[in-house]
């Protein structure tokens, strides 16, 4: 083996292996249409294309969570990056989502219904939604706790996959409210008027 393999002669992995690096490539496919799905559903849902951008961003920083988590985990005991552990952040992408949109929807009410400005749409929003987000989060981190936490048989292989989702649901709670209100106030004015414009359309098309 020092003088390299004899002419003509050709190196594969196979086995578990192959398999192993066949399985790390349809995770990052998944992982990449999990966000579109979940970008094309809310698109449909808020009739918009801006809502879903600002609601995304709240993945990024699930997504240094759930790293922050892992990398805590390992002070303690080693914890590769496998299978399972990627799989959290398939998991994360469908979950840290949810409090964006608690903001957004709450938000789109008190300015479509209720007739209140952008600013006092988001402030109020916010201050209705911030328990809510908070009880959600605290109970799916408490939940996921165990697989953390609790030593046991086979405990190992759900470890990362635990650290990955508590640390990313732990850090969105808090950024998520610290950055979405104020890119919300950028975009929301933007897209109120063209979903004003498109409702006049609709009425002038149905007469």
């Amino acid at each position: 083996m020092e003088e390299g393999l004899p002419e003509g002669m050709q190196l594969h992995l196979s086995g578990t292996a192959d398999k192993l690096s066949q399985t790390w490539d349809a995770m990052v496919i998944d992982l990449i249409v999990a966000v579109i799905i979940v970008y094309l559903a809310m698109a449909v849902l808020f009739e918009s294309f801006l809502y879903p951008l600002v609601i995304m961003l709240s993945v990024p920083l699930a997504t240094a969570g759930g790293v922050g988590g892992l990398a805590l985990v390992n002070t303690v005991a080693l914890q590769p990056l496998d299978m399972l552990t990627l799989l959290g952040f398939v998991i994360l992408i469908g979950i840290v989502v949810n409090n964006a949109i608690l903001l957004v929807h709450q938000t789109l009410h008190h300015i479509r219904k209720d007739h209140m400005s952008v600013n006092d749409s988001i402030m109020e929003a916010t201050r209705n939604r911030i328990r809510p987000i908070f009880m959600s989060t605290l109970t799916s981190v408490f939940g996921m706790l165990p697989l953390v936490v609790f030593p046991g048989a086979g405990s190992e292989l759900y470890r990362g996959l635990g650290s990955v989702v508590v640390g990313g649901l732990s850090l969105s709670a808090v950024l998520t409210l610290l950055i979405i209100p104020p890119l919300l106030s950028l975009v929301a004015g933007t897209a109120e008027d063209a979903h004003k414009r498109l409702e006049k359309r609709s009425e002038k098309a149905a007469l």
